[in-house]
């Protein structure tokens, strides 16, 4: 016996090899948010990218300090006619070159825990050597310059020199003290020693300047520091985000093929499932008949009908199971034509009479007798009209009654509307009911329960055919269902109106 599915989706449904390589995923996952759950990462945690800013940061204004010791040098020699700054510019500029070069190297490493520290402290004593060089520059003295004028000019080019170094090095931290530290001493023991007011003033000014500049620094650094954390918990969370992303499309992609693959096998199985129900049910018919002469024993003929009618139920069972299998796997196609959806309404209600009557139910009828064609399967039609008839009939009690409306719609389609005065549908359970499978509370305590098919094949025709399906339920009130085509279906065009409100051209009862 063949299934028609293919060997391909049969793996798809037992692989199971692909679990493990989930579980890799799933760990990064947890780390990643347990992490985050722990609040901000620590400052050792970007040891590595602060130092790789400061690198960078250096590399790219490698020629500002330069030329800003240039022009220092060259307008104190100028003012003061003093060849020792000279000297100094260039032990300076040698210092800054050393510097360069470190973080040029720096840039080329691979950064390990312990490689960051090694740097960081070699980037520092860099920084120290720089900072001797401005402890020379404020130990310098002009004997022909006016005391005032040489001061103020030692005072800007340190301060001015301060800016630059705070805003260039605040990615390494401490690097303002390190750089002005031997100035600051310089300044304070020439202070002390000449006891100027001048210098006094300056050496007082320019370490509260050093202080305050490297709070600056501080708080500039937390600030990046916190960018930088705020950027790796983002990262984080996208990557987490596409993870499972992933994770889900791939279950879901999973889970749509597993449910294609047993309709296709459903759909395939119509063949050998049919094939020994129609013998059952023509064997039991015949002998329920005794058309090859009586039966010697009347309770045979009885087991015979009991046969035919549960071989019966069962192949109207899998006749719906097969339908919606058929429409999952993609396999239900339609054949259309021109019909008409008044008559194939009045053919199903005759089909029901006589169950309806069996119960006393009265069916009503209010039609508009002047219905086009439209263009659809009458089969399937005839099926959605016969499902939503039928459960009326099952659901409706003794001596109810049932109304059965065919007209225009607002919109220029048809439609059939159905409505019973039974028990109803409490709200929270309709969408259990138009699901698959899906029985309502009421159904369930019901003698004559079924597969909870009906209504989703009906739905799946309607969509077939482009048009809608409304359900409308209360409880103790009865239940209206409606099977909407849409204008495109009608074949005669007529224009929309204000609200469907049918003609009543006939009203029949049905006793």
């Amino acid at each position: 016996m063949s299934t028609g599915v293919s060997t391909s989706t049969d793996k798809i449904i037992v692989d199971k090899s692909r679990g493990h390589r989930n579980k890799a995923v799933s760990r990064a996952v947890r780390q990643t948010r347990e992490r985050l759950q722990s609040g901000h990462a620590s400052r050792s945690a970007f040891d590595r990218d602060v130092l790789r800013m400061y690198v960078a940061a250096v590399l790219q204004g490698a020629a500002i300090m330069p030329l800003f010791v240039i022009i220092v040098a060259a307008l104190g020699t100028y003012f003061t006619e003093d060849t020792s700054l000279f000297f100094w510019a260039l032990l300076t500029l040698t210092c800054h070159t050393v510097n360069i070069l470190l973080a040029r190297r720096a840039r080329k490493q691979e950064m390990t825990a312990d490689s960051v520290r090694r740097w960081r402290k070699l980037l520092l004593a860099g920084q120290f050597l720089i900072g001797c060089c401005w402890a020379i520059f404020a130990l310098q003295s002009c004997s022909a310059c006016e005391p005032s004028s040489f001061t103020l000019y030692k005072g800007a080019t340190l301060l001015i020199a301060l800016s630059v170094t705070t805003m260039s090095n605040f990615m390494l931290t401490p690097a303002v003290l390190v750089g002005f530290a031997p100035a600051v001493v310089a300044l304070a023991a020439k202070s002390g020693l000449s006891r100027d007011i001048l210098e006094v003033c300056l050496a007082a000014v320019f370490t509260t300047t050093v202080v305050f500049f490297n709070y600056i620094s501080d708080r500039l650094f937390q600030s990046s520091l916190k960018i930088l954390s705020f950027q790796s918990e983002k990262d984080d969370l996208i990557a987490e985000l596409e993870v499972a992303k992933s994770m889900s499309d791939e279950a879901r992609r999973r889970a749509e093929e597993a449910n294609l693959a047993k309709s296709r096998f459903l759909a395939s199985m119509s063949h050998e499932l049919r094939t020994p129900l129609n013998a059952i049910l023509g064997f039991s018919e015949v002998m329920s008949a005794e058309v090859m002469g009586p039966l010697a024993n009347p309770t045979y003929k009885e087991y015979a009908g009991d046969i035919h009618r549960s071989g019966q139920h069962l192949l109207d069972l899998i006749n719906e199971i097969l339908d919606l299998s058929r429409i999952e796997a993609g396999k239900y196609e339609l054949s259309e034509e021109a019909v008409s959806l008044l008559d194939i309404a009045e053919d199903c209600i005759g089909m029901v009479q006589l169950r309806a009557r069996a119960k006393n139910i009265i069916i009503h009828d209010q039609v508009e007798r002047q219905l086009p064609a439209i263009w659809a399967d009458e089969k399937s039609i005839r099926q959605v009209v016969l499902n939503l008839l039928s459960n009326a009939v099952k659901f409706t009690p003794q001596g109810g009654e049932i109304n059965v409306k065919v007209g225009w719609t607002a919109g220029g389609g048809q439609y059939v509307s159905i409505r019973d005065n039974g028990p109803g549908i409490p709200e929270d359970e309709i969408p259990i009911v138009l699901s698959a499978f899906g029985q309502g509370s009421i159904a369930i305590k019901s003698a004559e329960q079924g597969t909870g098919l009906g209504l989703p094949i009906v739905q799946a025709i309607l969509a077939k055919h482009d048009g809608q399906f409304v359900l409308k339920s209360k409880l103790r009130e009865g239940t209206e269902v409606i099977a909407i085509l849409p204008a495109k279906r009608v074949l005669q065009s007529i224009p929309a109106v204000e609200e469907a409100q049918p003609v009543v051209k006939k009203r029949r009862s049905f006793a």
